[in-house]
């Protein structure tokens, strides 16, 4: 006769780590708006002001102690996944469509901020601060290659520190398809190290984001305790900047398919069900299944997709690239800094490159937007409010991405001569079909699709 031992019960914390981010979020915007409302017509600002705001800080302290081990280690881990072998004509067509569309994107979300300013009217006394100097455009360029590795780090430049992973990357990358045995086998070692770093630091941004909501809560019922209803009009203006670039950056989509004169109907038809899944999901790596199949029903080869659409949901976040230049806009706008044109192209080249350093991160798009944000010395304090609104402007985002990401594919297998079948009767194929003088190209163990999906907690 056997008993069954019952099951200890769960402790608090853990019933707390199982409820879903975008839960806890939403309670914590929401109790932070009724709470800082409410603080602010009965007066309680004497004591609960200096309650909120050392939560809130501690918030954005840990937020910026992730930025540079988070560029270090997945940047040099994303671009060594690279490997050179398949960086042949497919693979630069793919990686030029990425980073023209993420530039596209970006600027699409910046202008789009500046004609609207949707943090204007919103002015937080403890961030006023006059307007840096103009920086040179060519000045700004230069500094992206740092004289002093070290320096650069010690003063946390963000785009300095970018371009050396990206060095180190590229490098891994070469010595993991050397053809010297001893070379490539260092370079497996590093990779297994950097691999590891990257396990670590996602730990810790994993633990940091269980703190999210509390740092929220706070942020919010500070400045609504202290300002009342006057953070939630620029708030909403912003979501609606962010969601009008998204329709703007898909009408580009469009227009480019067109361009390559692929059949919008046949497109659109076949991206609906991926466009929908990753507006609810919020990831683009939990809907990789269903935009290869989708890039199946266009026709396309595995030749492309295989390559293209793993890769896109690695380093391709236009949706993401359109939220953190109208973000950082936004938090100019409250700052009262008039960013200058070097400022600006700043936030493109960080919002480009950090497209690649912070794939795989859950709740990328806000450290995204802390890079950026730092990188032209704005406070960080705004970055907490966007935080609360995050879970909205992801799902738009995301969706954003994907599309993105077929619409790189569909091109791409339009331009190269076997690469694109009968829809019909290659979505049927078990293996989507491939001529004798057409391999696909697989994912290896070192190739954009080994494990380096992304979810778009962080868009």
């Amino acid at each position: 006769m056997s008993t069954t031992t019952p099951s200890a019960p769960r402790s608090p914390w853990r019933r707390y780590l199982d409820i879903p981010l975008i839960w806890k979020m939403a309670v914590a915007l929401t109790a932070g708006v009724a709470f800082g409302l409410a603080a602010n017509v009965l007066g309680w600002q004497d004591w609960a002001l200096p309650v909120l705001e050392p939560l809130g800080e501690l918030f954005l302290r840990l937020l910026r102690m992730l930025i540079l081990p988070l560029i270090i280690t997945t940047l040099i881990a994303g671009v060594a996944s690279l490997s050179p072998q398949r960086l042949g004509r497919i693979g630069l067509k793919v990686l030029a469509f990425y980073l023209v569309t993420s530039a596209l994107a970006m600027t699409v979300g910046v202008a789009l901020a500046m004609a609207v300013s949707p943090g204007s009217g919103l002015d937080a006394p403890e961030q006023g601060q006059a307007a840096p100097e103009p920086t040179p455009v060519t000045e700004v360029l230069l500094d992206i290659v740092p004289a002093d590795p070290f320096q650069a780090l010690a003063e946390g430049n963000v785009l300095a520190v970018m371009f050396g992973a990206i060095v180190a990357g590229l490098a891994l990358a070469f010595m993991l398809g050397s053809g010297d045995d001893r070379v490539r086998e260092s370079g497996l070692l590093l990779k297994r190290v950097v691999d590891g770093a990257v396990e670590l630091v996602f730990r810790v941004v994993r633990g940091v984001l269980e703190y999210a909501p509390v740092g929220v809560f706070a942020l919010i019922a500070a400045v609504l305790t202290e300002t009342g209803t006057e953070v939630i009009v620029p708030l909403l203006r912003l979501t609606a900047v962010v969601y009008g670039a998204i329709l703007v950056q898909i009408i580009a989509y469009v227009l480019i398919l067109a361009l390559f004169r692929a059949p919008l109907t046949r497109f659109f038809t076949a991206a609906k069900d991926p466009m929908l899944t990753a507006f609810v999901t919020r990831s683009s790596s939990g809907t990789l299944p269903v935009t290869t199949q989708a890039a199946r029903r266009m026709g396309v080869r595995e030749g492309v997709y295989g390559f293209s659409l793993p890769l896109g949901a690695t380093i391709n976040m236009d949706g993401t690239a359109i939220y953190v230049g109208a973000a950082t806009v936004f938090v100019a706008n409250i700052a009262g800094v008039q960013l200058s044109l070097g400022q600006l192209l700043t936030v493109v080249l960080v919002g480009v490159l950090a497209s690649v350093g912070t794939a795989g991160v859950p709740g990328a798009g806000l450290v995204m937007l802390s890079m950026a944000v730092t990188s032209v010395g704005l406070p960080l304090a705004p970055v907490g409010w966007v935080a609360g609104i995050d879970a909205i402007l992801d799902m738009g985002r995301t969706m954003c991405n994907v599309t993105g990401d077929l619409t790189a594919t569909r091109v791409v297998a339009g331009t190269e001569r076997g690469m694109l079948g009968d829809p019909d009767g290659f979505a049927h194929s078990p293996g989507g079909g491939s001529d004798a003088d057409d391999e696909p190209v697989r994912d290896g163990p070192d190739g954009p699709g080994a494990g380096t999906g992304t979810t778009d907690e962080r868009g």
